[in-house]
């Protein structure tokens, strides 16, 4: 066994990397990576977004969501269109096809749902709790380090 498999940073890594890399099996013969179908699927189910909106909902920079928006014009599967009452706001819109993929994508979260041995919905629902649980807690470390050093007694380098 290795120094890292007893490390729950590197297990959630793992997790995650093989979890993503799971999806790129089942969208590759969309053309599609993982984060582009975090997109499809907020403007499926939450309808137009902004570019900011959208940005927050899949917490990217607009570095990395911009050149994937424009990828996805290209494709057909989506529209950005400057707002007129704001020139500075961008909305995205599905078109039909990003529309018609949605029932052609159905199966992904099955085949992950049984790929990942969650055999109910109660068992999903109970991993997104504890992983939205997780994911606060780590933001609230990234935010306020100095709290959970002094909690936990660490030494920190001088000054």
């Amino acid at each position: 066994m290795s120094a890292v498999d007893s490390l729950v940073c590197f297990a959630l890594y793992a997790a995650s990397r093989t979890t993503t890399q799971a999806y790129r099996v089942l969208l590759d013969p969309w053309n599609l990576t993982y984060p582009q179908y975090l997109a499809l699927v907020t403007l499926w189910n939450d309808g137009d977004q902004t570019v900011s909106g959208l940005g927050e909902a899949l917490q990217l920079d607009s570095g990395t969501l911009s050149p994937m928006l424009a990828r996805m014009e290209s494709a057909g599967y989506i529209t950005r269109e400057r707002r007129a009452a704001d020139e500075r706001v961008v909305a995205v819109s599905l078109t039909a096809r990003g529309r018609e993929m949605r029932e052609e994508l159905a199966h992904v979260p099955r085949c992950i749902a049984v790929g990942s041995g969650l055999t109910d919905a109660d068992s999903a629902h109970e991993l997104i709790s504890a992983l939205q649980q997780l994911t606060v807690a780590m933001r609230d470390l990234r935010d306020h380090p100095q709290t959970v050093l002094d909690a936990v007694g660490a030494r920190t380098p001088p000054a």
